[in-house]
């Protein structure tokens, strides 16, 4: 087996177990919580296999939903952001995504943090639609996705760089 494919293995058991074990107790105001599992997938590899990444998602999400009993929504969600992801890199890398020099565990950029942002946010905007479902509760749903991606993008950046710590000079 290649080293990558081992990392992503255990990183995909790490992340769901740090989802599920801990931030599935934390709820800050009775209904914020991180979702760092996310991780898995804007670290997957760019130059990954792309159809392994859509099946992995999908049953990082899978098996997050058997946990949380939530129906479904985060495997949509998961797929959803693996499917879009090679798009927000578009947008946010330009021709550093074209060229596959794209690094997200690194230090953390201007470029990286537009990456990061434009995915935990449409990971949990579509997360909370399907949670919630109810058009007349639009104004929750936006305060949801609000208040949860600030605190996904802490505690991902946070992991980030407990994982991968910039180099001193």
């Amino acid at each position: 087996m290649n080293s990558t494919v081992i990392i992503n293995i255990v990183r995909f058991i790490l992340l769901l177990a740090l989802q599920v074990v801990v931030c599935n107790n934390i709820d800050l105001f009775g209904f914020i919580d991180p979702y760092p599992y996310i991780l898995f997938i804007l670290l997957y590899p760019v130059n990954g296999n792309k159809a392994g990444l859509l099946v992995s998602a999908f049953f990082l999400g899978l098996v997050l939903d058997m946990f949380m009993n939530s129906g479904g929504a985060h495997a949509v969600a998961c797929v959803t952001l693996a499917y879009l992801r090679p798009v927000f890199f578009k947008f946010s890398f330009g021709i550093s995504y074209e060229y596959q020099t794209v690094r997200i565990n690194d230090r953390l950029s201007p470029e990286r943090f537009s990456f990061i942002l434009i995915s935990v946010v449409t990971h949990h905007l579509i997360l909370y639609l399907l949670e919630i479902f109810r058009f007349s509760l639009i104004l929750d749903i936006l305060v949801r996705t609000l208040l949860t991606t600030v605190f996904t993008l802490i505690t991902c950046i946070i992991i980030i760089y407990l994982i991968k710590p910039g180099k001193q000079q």
